[in-house]
């Protein structure tokens, strides 16, 4: 079973995620798949939010911890830069570059 360590960074994060896809199965899963599952886990933080804010949410419905979805989402993130071969690292990196740059309001 893949570990992290302790603190880890977003290359160790990218890497773990290769290991794990492959060890649960879902290294076959299309792009466009992992965004689609990345948008469902975006509706699931939402619903938690709206659950810590106090706004009403179906009974019937299961609402998830606020750190968990983030989690499913960071996941969700990482596989689909994976996919592309995009280093997060130097992406983040990159575009604070560009938005250091611009005029905010």
């Amino acid at each position: 079973m893949p570990t992290l360590p302790p603190n880890p960074t977003i290359r160790n994060l990218q890497d773990y995620i290769v290991d794990i896809e492959l060890e649960r199965g879902f290294a076959d899963q299309s792009t466009i798949q992992k965004c689609l599952l990345l948008g469902e886990e975006v509706g699931e933080l939402f619903k938690a939010v709206r659950g810590c804010a106090g706004i009403k949410v179906d009974p019937a419905s299961s609402v998830h911890l606020v750190g968990e979805e983030l989690a499913d989402i960071l996941s969700f993130v990482v596989a689909i830069a994976n996919r592309f071969e995009i280093d997060l690292a130097e992406a983040f990196v990159e575009k604070e570059r560009k938005n250091h740059q611009r005029t905010w309001r």
